[in-house]
């Protein structure tokens, strides 16, 4: 019998920055969606400068432009759960999600600040990394005890740059023409991830969550032209 194919999910995943805005590292368990979008939706703007700009000239930009990812997921406790987990509410499920719009707060009074974390979200070989602005949830079907069992959530994540990225996790995709891909490390002869991770100047101790994120089985030991993505953008 043919063996069916493996459906790879999108997820959602806590990222920390380093002081350039740069990703360094994954900072928290993957959270993997129930049902892949049926579409992403990707958004770009420019900020425009308000002065008038007589005599035809050049039209004046007052920032970096904004990339913008939206899509809809759903969610239904009635679907096979991960471990075979008895789940009787959907609040349950999209709470997960719903955290990564919590912000971190310093300071306090009229010198608070409040961030939100840094969220990465992948299919596949797409690749978006950013701040959620928003969430719009629906609840439905209900059950007899007033316990909502569907849901709908419609995302929204923004980035403060334009830009694409790709994924990919080998040389053969990466060596392809046409296709766009994310920044790659290439690993020299007795390389290890520790010391790739300092030569990008994250910090020493995050490279054991970056090689565990990857999925690298021996990180002290990488062989020879194997390839790293870069936490660079």
């Amino acid at each position: 019998m043919p063996v069916p194919e493996t459906i790879t999910k999108a997820f959602l995943q806590v990222i920390s920055w380093d002081s350039q805005g740069d990703t360094c590292r994954p900072d928290g368990d993957k959270v993997e969606v129930q049902f892949n979008p049926e579409t992403l939706k990707m958004a770009y703007s420019n900020q425009i400068s308000g002065e008038d700009n007589n005599g035809g000239s050049a039209i004046q930009f007052t920032s970096k432009g904004t990339t913008k990812l939206s899509f809809d997921l759903w969610f239904d406790v009635s679907a096979k759960q991960p471990d075979n987990e008895a789940v009787d509410d959907v609040r349950k499920l999209t709470q997960k999600v719903i955290k990564f719009m919590e912000t971190d707060v310093t300071g306090s009074g009229e010198d608070a600040k409040y961030t939100p974390p840094g969220c990465r979200f992948q299919w596949g070989s797409f690749l978006f990394e950013g701040v959620m602005d928003s969430i719009s949830e629906n609840l439905e079907f209900f059950s007899a005890q007033g316990k909502p069992l569907r849901a709908s959530m419609s995302i929204s994540l923004s980035n403060q740059a334009v830009e694409v990225k790709f994924s990919q996790t080998n040389a053969e995709a990466a060596s392809q023409p046409g296709v766009g891909t994310q920044a790659q490390q290439q690993a020299e002869a007795g390389d290890s991830v520790q010391a790739m991770n300092s030569r990008e100047g994250c910090s020493p101790e995050n490279w054991q969550p970056r090689a565990q994120a990857q999925g690298i089985e021996d990180p002290l030991r990488m062989q020879e032209g194997s390839l790293l993505p870069s936490s660079i953008r």
